[in-house]
């Protein structure tokens, strides 16, 4: 799906600027209309709003293209967020992390526009502003997986690399019939590879795969301390709430403890 406009929420903290130089950047690439969005939970006095309003205006001149706009919106953040997606027709969110230490738990504004989201949800963590060099994802054979390996294909740029993962929940059995799973497993996911990038453009990103033996969790993080990506790719499945299925807990964790910036795509 192609990048037309994105949307990108500001809520004044410094960390947002991270998202709106990343949003920025991508609209850029993509020549993709850009909107700012600014909620208050709250009705606001006309000073603090003018002054709200001011600082969201010298963020889009420094930051944003020509042509960015904003809007000034009252209610639930995460309600006005996704009405906001629709009325728009964007096809990206971009949020800033806050960096929170503590561990995943529902009902936190993050959490609500995560579980309600139907469009790739970007959550800048890095300071950086440049085109993505280097991305890694998360790929099993589920159609959440291959989505979100199609979209941050496409999201990209051509001199990219894209790192494919795809992890064999420990196996059982003897040394000879592991590594015979294990080579059955590399020449389905080499062929899963090329199926997903049939329908993609040529001029794509430069890609790489493995396949590892073990756990999720732990073969994910070992990849991402090794790689050191600039974006994490996971996809989630979109049923309900974010589901309680392995990538949609990988998508939780790393949604509150961003190791980089971090896609998720349901």
């Amino acid at each position: 799906m192609a990048i037309n406009h994105i949307l990108v929420a500001h809520d004044l903290r410094s960390t947002a600027d991270l998202a709106l130089r990343r949003a920025a950047q991508l609209a850029r690439q993509h020549n993709a209309q850009l909107t700012l969005l600014h909620v208050s939970e709250q009705a606001q006095p006309d000073a603090e709003r003018e002054r709200a309003e001011q600082l969201l205006d010298s963020s889009l001149s420094r930051f944003a293209p020509t042509g960015s706009q904003l809007r000034l919106r009252q209610g639930r953040a995460a309600d006005v967020i996704l009405s906001q997606i629709d009325e728009l027709q964007a096809d990206l969110l971009v949020l800033g992390a806050h960096h929170q230490r503590h561990e995943f738990f529902s009902g936190t504004t993050l959490d609500r526009i995560a579980q309600g989201c139907h469009i790739p949800l970007l959550l800048a963590s890095i300071d950086d502003d440049q085109p993505y060099q280097r991305a890694l994802a998360a790929l099993n054979f589920s159609l959440c997986a291959c989505a979100a390996f199609a979209h941050v294909y496409r999201l990209l740029p051509a001199q990219a690399e894209l790192h494919a993962l795809h992890v064999l929940e420990t196996p059982r059995g003897n040394a000879a019939e592991v590594d015979e799973l294990l080579s059955t497993q590399r020449l389905l996911f080499e062929q899963l590879l090329l199926d997903e990038t049939r329908n993609l453009p040529a001029t794509g990103p430069t890609l790489s795969h493995s396949v590892q033996p073990g756990n999720m969790p732990s073969e994910l993080q070992a990849a991402i301390n090794s790689y050191q990506p600039q974006l994490l790719v996971l996809g989630c499945h979109g049923r309900g709430a974010l589901s309680q299925a392995l990538l949609g807990s990988l998508a939780q964790h790393y949604l509150h403890k961003a190791p980089c910036d971090v896609l998720v795509v349901r």
